[in-house]
């Protein structure tokens, strides 16, 4: 196992958005979001605190057309970030799944640290995409960003809602299922040599 640290400092600058981000792969859970979407903001800090990983994210977008270029841009680069830091992927677990409840809703992600982007998104309730969550975030920004990010990290991901019935309570059940999937899919396994893969290469 190498000991370079496990981080990225990132930035990315469009006519919709400029965002500067950071992450720490063996941090402890420290979140320092400001991206002008406060439920957004809280979703993030939640991925950082139960994935274990350090984020810091200054983000500024065109929030009053929509939150869409914003959320998505953020998914975007934290994929790209994601994916520097985990460098070359030896001794990584590669694997990891979680269930999270938050009340009534119960949400189940898989991450494969796999190098094939693909996102398998399913159970959110008819119309919930449209739903208003904490005045700006709508429900479908959750789908967008899990796809800008995990197209970006190349990972693979099935995340999927059992129950829910309150938008809040979806949207942060999911976004917690997947951070403890990744903080296992991430984690170092003494007993892993090398790459987690029959190909040698993830």
């Amino acid at each position: 196992m190498s000991n370079t640290p496990r981080t990225a400092s990132l930035q990315r600058a469009t006519s919709e958005s400029q965002i500067a981000l950071s992450v720490d792969l063996d941090g402890t859970g420290t979140a320092d979001v400001e991206t002008g979407v406060p439920f957004f903001d809280h979703m993030l800090t939640a991925f950082a605190k139960h994935s274990l990983t350090d984020l810091t994210v200054r983000a500024e977008g065109d929030i009053d057309i929509d939150v869409h270029h914003t959320v998505e841009d953020t998914g975007i680069l934290l994929g790209q970030a994601l994916l520097e830091a985990l460098g070359d992927k030896h001794g990584i677990s590669r694997y990891g799944d979680a269930f999270v409840p938050l009340d009534e809703a119960l949400a189940q992600a898989v991450v494969d640290i796999s190098g094939r982007p693909y996102l398998v998104h399913s159970g959110e309730p008819a119309g919930y995409e449209f739903h208003l969550i904490g005045g700006h975030f709508t429900g479908s920004m959750v789908r967008h960003f899990f796809e800008a990010l995990t197209l970006n990290a190349r990972l693979t991901v099935h995340l999927r809602l059992v129950e829910g019935r309150d938008p809040h309570h979806i949207a942060e059940a999911e976004f917690k299922a997947f951070a403890r999937a990744f903080r296992q899919a991430k984690a170092i396994d003494p007993q892993v040599l090398g790459v987690p893969s029959t190909k040698g290469a993830l």
